[in-house]
C-alpha cells in the first residue's frame, strides 16, 4: 500500500468508519476534509433492497442537478473549452 500523505491522515483522523452518519452530517464531513483545490465529485451508493429481475420492483427516476457556475468558453482554435 502507498504511504498516507498528511492530508490523508487528517482526513482518515477526522472520520469514524463504524459510525453511520446522516446525510447532512456526511455532507459536512466531505466538505471538512477535503483538502483540493477545485470541486470534486461525490459518489452516493444506496442499497434500496428490491429485485430487479422482477417487474414490480423496479426503480426508476431522474435527478435534476443544478448548474453551478460553469461557463463555456472558445479558445482561439474555436473549440468550445469548459471553463469555471
Amino acid at each position: 500500500m502507498a504511504k498516507l500523505t498528511k492530508n490523508q491522515k487528517v482526513a482518515y483522523a477526522k472520520v469514524d468508519a463504524d459510525k453511520a452518519y446522516t446525510l447532512n452530517d456526511a455532507t459536512k464531513m466531505v466538505k471538512e476534509v477535503s483538502f483540493t483545490k477545485f470541486d470534486a465529485s461525490v459518489d452516493l451508493s444506496v442499497r434500496l433492497g428490491v429485485d430487479p429481475r422482477k417487474a414490480n420492483q423496479m426503480v426508476r427516476g431522474i435527478v435534476t442537478l443544478p448548474c453551478v457556475g460553469v461557463v463555456y468558453s472558445r479558445q482561439r482554435t474555436g473549440s468550445p473549452r469548459r471553463r469555471r
